[in-house]
């Protein structure tokens, strides 16, 4: 059975949400999947599965999460070689440029780290709409169908 493993940063809540509709989506498809909060995970969960997703939030003007920056900074030092990745987060257009960087550099961190990119990456305007689940499950359904 394939695994997966669900990390997330929120403070709204919001990517708690995008978090869940992906841990259902990958149950739904008969994967083996666990959810965690970043500060509560500790990197190397990545290591033991197949698929691994983070759900960032981009904090003010680009900043990434203070309780996952060890984990950012830890991820790059991995070697997540023939792993699956994705990236998810929530934001805000308010912040323009610096909408929903956090998922852009959680990318390159897993590219760092030797993971491949099983979808593109989902940029969500504050709380999921249907429009929004509808991508998510797309998007979960992508990084299952790269698992061999």
């Amino acid at each position: 059975m394939a695994t997966a493993h669900v990390v997330y940063a929120t403070i709204t809540g919001n990517n708690e949400d995008v978090a869940d509709i992906i841990t259902e989506q990958f149950e739904d498809l008969g994967i083996d999947v666990t959810e965690t909060e970043i500060s509560q995970t500790d990197v190397t969960v990545f290591s033991d599965v197949d698929i691994c997703v983070i759900c960032p939030y981009t904090y003010d003007e680009g900043a990434l999460p203070e309780e996952g920056m060890d984990f950012f900074e830890d991820l790059q030092e991995l070697d997540l070689s023939g792993k699956i990745f994705g990236v998810a987060g929530s934001g805000d257009v308010f912040y323009e440029d610096d909408y929903n960087v956090a998922v852009d550099k959680f990318a390159d961190a897993f590219k760092k780290a030797g993971a491949n990119q099983g979808s593109n990456a989902v940029k969500i305007n504050l709380e999921p709409d249907e429009k929004d689940i509808d991508a998510l499950d797309h998007f979960t359904k992508e990084l299952a169908s790269k698992i061999n």
